[in-house]
């Protein structure tokens, strides 16, 4: 009561609570159906805008050269065979293939009673055979002429080989051991059994650029 008879200046401050913001309720639109006769009309600009960005290309790794494409089979006939005019040439052995075949044997038939009742089933042996698939024969191919085989030309065939994996020794310029053997293991790889540098080989490695 007493409080209630003070003047305003003197009553007690009271302080004002505030109310917490108050969230309405967030309405979402219903979304409107897209009549199916529009549906093609949308579609149709995105389609075009994918088909212009897409030039259409697949991308490839990186293909391996087949060198076996370069072998000449004389089949028997003396060699070099004929080819272009300053063509320098080798000559080497393919050797013969052999392929294994195993088949299955019948050692023994089986052996059955009067009333058909088994007594021993057959025994089979698996027996393996050999057969040629292709003969012994000399090939041919081309290669890069001896005046383009100096010391620094093989220094960065070893050069190649070793960038390769295949040659792990020190560049010496001589088409040593170790060279051949690197260079039969690349070159096999890729369909041409030779320890013999051919010059489809020494084009993929980008020591030649032309046919000499």
């Amino acid at each position: 009561m007493i409080s209630s008879l003070l003047p305003c200046f003197l009553a007690p401050h009271k302080q004002r609570s505030r109310r917490p913001p108050v969230s309405l309720p967030s309405r979402r639109l219903p979304a409107l159906p897209i009549p199916s006769f529009l549906i093609p009309t949308l579609l149709i600009p995105a389609f075009l805008i994918l088909a212009a960005c897409d030039d259409g290309s697949v991308p490839t790794g990186p293909t391996r050269a087949d060198f076996s494409a370069e072998i000449v089979d004389l089949k028997g006939k003396p060699g070099p065979p004929k080819g272009p005019e300053g063509a320098c040439w080798q000559s080497d052995i393919r050797p013969a293939v052999i392929e294994t075949v195993t088949e299955q044997v019948l050692v023994s038939p089986e052996t059955r009673d009067e009333a058909g009742t088994l007594l021993s089933p057959a025994r089979f042996a698996s027996e393996a055979q050999q057969r040629i698939v292709s003969d012994r024969s000399t090939v041919w191919f081309r290669i890069p002429c001896p005046d383009v085989m100096t010391p620094e030309f093989i220094a960065t065939l070893q050069r190649a080989l070793k960038a390769r994996g295949l040659y792990l020794l020190p560049l010496t310029g001589v088409m040593d051991a170790p060279t051949r053997t690197a260079l039969r293991g690349w070159q096999q790889s890729r369909g041409l059994d030779s320890d013999h540098l051919s010059l489809a080989a020494a084009r993929e490695l980008g020591l030649v650029i032309g046919n000499f």
